[in-house]
């Protein structure tokens, strides 16, 4: 992999990155939505992630010869199909007729783990974007 094929791939991260920074967050966001317009509570979103292959790459269009099939894509964002909480509170406007409200089926712990990871792996692309640049910028000066 060339030097434009590690910026490609860094820059395919951090994109597939911050949308899984964004989900979590809508998830966060939703923990206490008992009502949706799909009807009934929140469900927790998650995004799948692909490795990309066969796509044009920056470093494709300068040089031919340079390795396809770097970085990854979002294949989409699914819904969790576990089951939702269970809440005794009568006094809800969504209790059903035994006072149970049905809760999203977001655990907060789990979402804020998910959260540094993301961040984590942003982190470690904008580092890889660094490195690349640096890179370039030494190797522009060996012909000073």
């Amino acid at each position: 992999m060339g030097m434009f094929g590690a910026i490609d791939a860094a820059a395919s991260g951090l994109t597939a990155e911050r949308l899984r920074m964004d989900v979590i967050s809508n998830n966060i966001a939703n923990v206490n939505t008992t009502r949706t317009a799909e009807g009934g509570a929140y469900r927790r979103q998650m995004v799948v992630f692909a490795p990309r292959e066969n796509e044009t790459t920056f470093a494709q269009m300068l040089s031919e010869n340079l390795n396809s099939g770097s970085g990854v894509r979002v294949v989409g964002i699914r819904k969790d199909d576990s089951p939702t909480r269970k809440v005794y509170d009568p006094a809800h406007p969504d209790a059903n007729k035994d006072g149970y409200v049905e809760m999203p089926n977001i655990n907060t712990v789990t979402e804020m783990v998910d959260m540094i990871t993301a961040t984590r792996g942003y982190e470690a692309n904008v580092t890889v974007l660094n490195a690349a640049k640096s890179m370039a910028l030494k190797a522009l000066e060996i012909g000073k």
